[in-house]
């Protein structure tokens, strides 16, 4: 396992860790989480994401347990703030009070005294961009968290929260967690990585294999137990297009070439980009794991001539 310092920042993380967005207490029980979580961690992934509104609190739950035999430093946790997780019209968003109170929870569910990297899961139009930014620092002084970043953030939105940093002398973000994958690219490519190297941003990006997709499995319908088969995420079914299974066929023909899985290629295909710190991965089982991380030893494969014809490929898909 390689490591990449978190943008400018002294922090250095697994340039593929291992998420718990879906599958933690929704399609996996806290033992084979738990499995996962030390087989990865023995593997040498030290980051590991989450978020209080994951599963309703109960993937942080089963986190905080599993970590529990794993020295604290040498593991980099994260959760998130914005959805609605507590009752009431302050029981979401991006005030200091629902920021506050949910960070207090989280370190009540994953059971540990800080939280490494915590991000602000939107942006919130409803609250002053100072508010956050003077909550984030409070936190950082008071030791609860190290280090805060944003997620789906547009480059104005974090530029603006980096002026007010400046402004009044405090802590800016320095982290960015990003949808990036071969079928999502537009948006981090043009605008959120030029800044990123700009401002000194690290990205952690999430969904990958674009919900599966680019691994091939839906190729020949919906498996049961897959996350498409979900009744919550039976929307995926909805990304199931000819065309994007057709690019998904022609990618499998490339990765046979490279002695790789799909998903291998897709997820190598992000590493190679150094403004990507590390690349957030799911799993249901531990084949998926060690597949998945298998994807640091073929970056070296993907040459400018494998890259091109990658290129020729997915530059049909359309940008939703």
């Amino acid at each position: 396992m390689h490591y990449r310092r978190l943008g400018r920042s002294g922090l250095k993380v697994s340039e593929i860790s291992l998420g718990a967005w879906v599958t933690f207490a929704s399609q996996i029980d806290a033992d084979v989480a738990s499995e996962l979580i030390h087989a990865a961690y023995d593997l040498g992934v030290n980051f590991f994401d989450n978020a209080d509104a994951y599963a309703d609190g109960q993937a942080e739950v089963i986190m905080g347990q599993a970590i529990k035999d794993i020295p604290r430093e040498a593991l980099v946790i994260s959760s998130k703030v914005f959805w609605p997780t507590m009752p009431g019209p302050n029981g979401r968003g991006l005030s200091r009070k629902h920021i506050m109170e949910s960070v207090h929870a989280s370190l009540r569910r994953l059971d540990t005294d800080y939280i490494d990297l915590y991000f602000c899961h939107r942006y919130d139009p409803d609250t002053p961009i100072e508010e956050v930014v003077f909550t984030m620092n409070t936190l950082i002084q008071q030791g609860k968290i190290l280090y805060w970043g944003t997620s789906e953030w547009t480059a104005a939105q974090i530029s603006q929260a980096f002026g007010a940093a400046r402004q009044y002398n405090l802590i800016p973000p320095t982290v960015e967690q990003p949808q990036y994958s071969m079928f999502h690219r537009k948006r981090v490519e043009t605008e959120i990585a030029p800044l990123a190297k700009e401002l000194g941003l690290g990205l952690t990006t999430f969904s990958p294999l674009y919900f599966g997709i680019l691994t091939g499995k839906y190729n020949d319908g919906v498996p049961a137990g897959s996350r498409a088969a979900m009744d919550s995420m039976a929307w995926v079914q909805n990304y199931l297009t000819p065309e994007r299974l057709d690019i998904v066929q022609d990618l499998a023909l490339i990765a046979d070439e490279l002695g790789i899985s799909q998903a291998q290629l897709a997820l190598a295909w992000l590493l190679r980009r150094k403004e990507v710190s590390s690349v957030i991965t799911g799993a249901t089982k531990m084949s998926q794991l060690k597949d998945n991380l298998g994807a640091a030893d073929a970056i070296a494969l993907l040459i400018d001539d494998v890259l091109d014809e990658i290129e020729a490929v997915i530059s049909h898909e359309p940008e939703e």
